[in-house]
Parts: structure tokens; sequence; C-alpha cells
């Protein structure tokens, strides 16, 4: 008898099951493989991550990273200025330019100023956009990396920077699915992976060959209905319900011990039996009834521009608080995403700006009051910058090679600029970091090694990898 005939004999019923699963704890799986058995590998600086993600690329040089020297060269053409080599492919081995057509039809590339003044905020003094003054008082707890770099040029890299693949490489585990399958559960009642906020369809799933168990559970800020069909159709009482969801669930473990490797199916028992306990411990998490007013106008939910956003940060922070692992937070999605400025930049990140930045720096300020930040980390990231160069008359087009992030918390130093771009923003120039360093970064300070997560069959590359950013961590 093979293993699938002895899991499957009828006479040992959910005895196969229970067998099954134990062999696998206990490390006889395929090749001898042990899976992760949810502890961190050394010793966790945090418990939980809060990602922010905005949708679209969010332009380096109207956020975090001052660029005076465009507003001074602004409307001459790269090779008009000393920084002619940023458009050599063949000194740099990088080539982007933004390429437009003067008026008498001559094609140039025009410098573009910067829409926006610069503050210098806090202790560290640096500088921050004055579309962000908000996130500026809090810049003495982040930590700012101005280095980064991508290779996808099209809002696919909203895919890469999750996942550190490129779209066309095939579908890959985004790091949150990571943490989900390296990790335990600190609440049995709520599931650890969240992702608030609207996904597109190139970015819509996250477990991929670790098995959709990994996938985010998309929750909407309702307490009412936080979850589709997360609740019954029909009113039931607690003991109907119960035996109807006991009924199902043998069932579908009936229909397991058939297709012992059926990870779709182990997913699905596994969410419908959380599905089941979440219907009361959603509701409660997401009811803001018991939080402040103080509180409520910390985070803008009084205010129509940042009502929305801000209620997804406090959702966040009640998530983290109750034991969830990863909450990702996509803001302005939809088609390429609200963040992509090809025109009207001035308009479109000024507006942006104002719906996340209260937002951000009230869920950074109350995570600090509470004491959680010292535990949670928290990143604000886009999937690429934007050019130095104009695209049509006021907007800016992709740009892969020089953009910036920022990450706080969780044994992040705080205060401080890491890396840089060359004075038109055009590359990064100092300790360049491709976006699974963040990745990396992240699991070292959850205590994960990303090399010990390996499946046997599915070995990653170097780069898949990354390296943590040593030189931001405390």
């Amino acid at each position: 008898m093979n293993r699938r005939q002895f899991l499957t004999t009828p006479c040992l019923g959910f005895g196969g099951l229970a067998l099954s699963a134990m062999l696998a704890r206990d490390g006889f799986g395929a090749d001898g493989w042990r899976p992760p058995d949810g502890n961190p590998h050394f010793a966790p600086k945090a418990k939980s991550v809060i990602w922010l993600f905005m949708n679209g690329g969010v332009s380096h040089m109207e956020t975090f990273d001052p660029k005076p020297e465009l507003t001074k060269y602004a409307g001459k053409s790269i090779a008009q200025t000393p920084y002619k080599d940023a458009q050599n492919p063949e000194k740099l081995k990088l080539a982007r330019v933004t390429v437009v057509n003067d008026a008498n039809g001559q094609q140039r590339n025009l410098l573009y100023p910067v829409q926006v003044g610069f503050k210098k905020y806090g202790q560290s003094g640096i500088e921050v956009s004055d579309w962000l003054p908000h996130t500026g008082s809090c810049i003495d707890d982040i930590a700012v990396v101005r280095s980064m770099y991508t290779t996808d040029d099209n809002h696919g890299a909203q895919t890469q920077f999750h996942s550190g693949r490129h779209m066309l490489d095939g579908e890959f585990p985004t790091l949150g699915a990571w943490v989900h399958y390296g990790l335990g559960s600190l609440n049995d009642n709520l599931p650890q992976f969240v992702s608030l906020g609207k996904r597109e369809y190139w970015n819509l799933k996250d477990g991929h060959y670790l098995g959709p168990a990994h996938d985010a559970v998309p929750v909407r800020v309702d307490p009412k209905n936080p979850l589709d069909y997360g609740k019954p159709e029909l009113a039931l009482g607690d003991a109907e319900q119960r035996a109807g969801f006991e009924l199902v669930n043998k069932l579908n473990k009936l229909k397991a011990v058939e297709h012992p490797d059926d990870a779709a199916l182990a997913a699905r028992i596994k969410s419908y039996e959380l599905a089941f306990r979440m219907q009361k411990s959603l509701p409660e998490v997401l009811d803001f009834a018991k939080e402040t007013e103080e509180t409520k106008k910390l985070y803008g939910i009084d205010e129509a521009a940042t009502r929305d956003f801000g209620s997804q940060m406090l959702a966040a922070r009640r998530l983290v608080e109750r034991g969830v692992r990863f909450v990702q937070v996509q803001h302005g999605a939809g088609g390429a995403g609200v963040w992509d400025a090809h025109g009207g930049l001035k308009a479109n990140h000024s507006t942006n700006c104002k719906a996340v930045d209260k937002p951000i720096a009230g869920l950074l300020k109350d995570l600090k009051r509470t004491g959680l930040l010292k535990e949670t980390i928290v990143v604000f990231a886009s999937e690429f910058g934007r050019t130095p160069g104009t695209q049509g008359s006021d907007g800016r087009d992709h740009h892969i090679y020089g953009f910036s992030v920022w990450m706080a918390g969780g044994g992040i130093k705080g205060g401080i600029v890491h890396g840089k771009t060359d004075e038109i923003g055009f590359h990064a120039v100092e300790h360049r970091h491709y976006v699974t360093d963040v990745h990396a970064t992240i699991l070292k300070q959850l205590g994960l090694d990303s090399r010990k997560l390996e499946l046997p069959s599915r070995k990653r590359l170097d780069v898949d990898h990354g390296n943590a950013i040593r030189e931001i961590l405390g």
C-alpha cells in the first residue's frame, strides 16, 4: 500500500488525516523537508508589519528626495547641464530618458522643476515635502532610503515590489505570504495576513506556490460587513449556525482524506474555520465606538479628505495590537493607480498627499504612544519613482533607476537618510538597493532567515532573498 492509498483508506477516516498532518509536522514530508514550525529563526526585534503601498508611482523628488538642481536647470535638456552622463547608457549601463518635442519638432530631454517646497523637520533636520507636513513631524522616527531601484517600468512593478520578481518571470509569493508562512499565529480568531484597500488583478494574490492558505484575507473597514460572505444570508441562531458549520466541516474533511495533497482544499477548510471565528472577532476590531474623539481626529477620520485612509490606518493599528502579523494597505488602486501623474503632477500629488499624510502620521504617533511602534514595522513604498524630465507639459513618467521608500519602528533607526540619487534624481548612486533588500530588512527584524523558508522544489535566486539594509537597523 502506497502513502496515498494508506491515507485514503475509508476505515482510517479522520485518523489517516491526523496522521498525515503529524507526519508533515514531524518532518517526514517530501525530500525529508520540514515545514516551518511557526517560530522565528533568531531573536526578533518586531512582531508585526504595516505595509503602506501607494499605487501608481510616487515622485521621490516631490516627497522625500529634494532636488533643487532640477529647478536651476528647468527647461533645459539633460545634455545642456553638467549631468549629461545621466543619459549615457554605455557608461552607466542604464537607460531611460523622457523625450518630448520642442516647437521646431526636435527631440529634447527637458528637466522639470520640483513642484513643491521642502522643509527641515525634527532634530535630524531631514527635509520633507511641504505636501507632507504631518509625516515630516514624525521624521525622527523614520529611516528614509533614497536609493531604491527596480526593473519593471510599467505598473506590473507593483507585483515586483511585493514579490521581488518581474511579473513576466511568473508568479511568486509576496513578502506578506512569506511572513505568514514562516511565523505562527498570535491570535487564532483573526487572520495573520490582512489586506485593506483595492488590489489590481496583477497584484491580487500572495501565496502562489506556497499555496492559497498564504493569501491575504481581504477586509473592509465596515464592522457590519467586513468580509465577502462573512455572515449568514438568513437570520440564524448561534446553535443553528454552529450545526451547519460542523456539518460542512465534516464533509470538507472527508473530501480532504480523498485528496490529501490538495492545497486549495486545505486552504478552504482552514479559511472556513477561521471565517466562523472571525464573524464575531472582526466586527469588534473594526468598530471604533470605543476609540476617543481625540484618537479619531489624530487619524483624520473627522475630515472628508482623510476619512477613508484614516479609517484604514486606525483599523491597521487595532489589528496589530490584537496580534495580526502583516497588514497590507493599498492606497489608490484602479487602473495604473492614483499616483500615476503623467500630467498634472502638482494637482495629483498634492491631493494624494493630503489624503494619506495625516492618517500615516496619526498611525505613527498612535503606535508610539501605546508602545506598539517598538514591535511594529511601518513601511511606506511605491512601485517606482518618476522621471526628472517632463512628460507632456506638467507631468512625469515612470522611473525605475532611483526612488525612495521609508521604514519606521520595529528596531529601525529613526531620523536618518540612507543612500542617495544623483543631483537630478535620475540614478541611485550610493548604497543602491533592489526591492528585495526591503524584504530582507523586514524579515531580519521579524527573526526570519528567508533561506530557511525555501521549499526544496523551489530554490530561489540570490536576488530573491535580498540583503538587509543594516545601516538603518538599531
